[in-house]
């Protein structure tokens, strides 16, 4: 993984993460190797913005029915970043807040 664009998969876009706009908080769906440090690196090379933590959460994939079929849905990482508070918001998310 030496590509940042391959760490950083999506951002959630949920009430929740929402609700951490305001106060600098992003939340992504990130690779399911990749460190605290290499998503920290990633979010500061592609946004340009200064992270001050970095909280990472293994979701596991739900049980999923379809008749008497059943699966599982693919297993996850998130990763909520706190940016300091002299850093730039994300643009990406400033129509949303």
């Amino acid at each position: 993984m030496n590509n940042s664009y391959d760490i950083i998969i999506k951002p959630v876009m949920s009430e929740k993460s929402y609700d951490g706009i305001q106060s600098k908080k992003y939340t992504f769906v990130v690779d399911k190797r990749a460190t605290k440090t290499q998503i920290k690196n990633a979010i500061e090379e592609i946004f340009k913005v200064d992270v001050d933590s970095v909280n990472t959460i293994n979701a596991r994939g739900k049980l999923k029915r379809q008749g008497k079929y059943e699966g599982m849905t693919p297993s996850y990482k998130k990763a909520i970043i706190q940016l300091k508070k002299g850093s730039k918001s994300i643009e990406l998310f400033d129509s949303l807040a």
